[in-house]
């Protein structure tokens, strides 16, 4: 599925933890289009994006991180995904199309990853401290907003930006198809979860902890 290129030559370096969802999303698109790489295991609870290795790597801290055959290195997951998939049928011709793909994934991270992942995170990281209790559940409103719009696109159409996958399926794929392991129900949306069958169906799909 992906158009040969010198980006593609070799294995490169991707630093993340299985269980993050942005790391997740690099894992899969590497999967989908059968890109080489080395998955180095960095674990965000032991402190490791606070080592002096990692932040030489990346100052402000935090994964996943590619580093290309090349020795580049590369953050934010986002932008990970455009690098290793502009050339693929995820990333579309149209620039309108391109677009609508980049307002999905803006609206990942600043209007559905600040609730569905951070709670996912107070609950399954940090075990639901007590001082954290109202914010989880601020994070669960928030949440639920983004799942209300995704579920009102996904009444439209297959997809998020265009009636076939692209980037901003697999961004917004990660943290939803986890979604209730931070303590939201999926029962009341069926177009995100006829959309999640729909990913999972993808060939050379893999899972999170696979």
């Amino acid at each position: 599925m992906s158009k040969p290129g010198i980006k593609h030559a070799g294995p490169m370096q991707i630093y993340g933890d299985v269980r993050s969802g942005n790391c997740y999303k690099i894992k899969l698109l590497c999967s989908l289009l059968g890109i080489d790489h080395d998955w180095i295991a960095v674990d965000i609870m032991q402190g490791e994006t606070r080592s002096d290795s990692f932040l030489a790597l990346n100052p402000n801290g935090q994964i996943p991180i590619c580093v290309t055959a090349a020795g580049e290195v590369l953050t934010q997951s986002n932008a990970i995904l455009y690098f290793l998939g502009n050339d693929s049928s995820y990333w579309p011709d149209d620039p309108l199309a391109q677009t609508r793909v980049l307002e999905w994934q803006f609206f990942e991270q600043y209007s559905h990853e600040p609730g569905i992942a951070v709670a996912r995170f107070i609950k399954v990281y940090q075990g639901m401290p007590a001082e954290r209790q109202q914010e989880y559940q601020e994070r669960l409103k928030t949440g639920y907003r983004a799942l209300d719009v995704m579920e009102q696109r996904l009444h439209q159409q297959n997809f998020l930006a265009t009636d076939a996958c692209t980037l901003a399926d697999i961004s917004l794929y990660a943290y939803t198809h986890v979604a209730a392991e931070g303590g939201f129900e999926l029962s009341h949306y069926p177009a995100i979860r006829a959309w999640i069958a729909r990913i999972q169906a993808l060939e050379h799909y893999i899972g999170m902890q696979d």
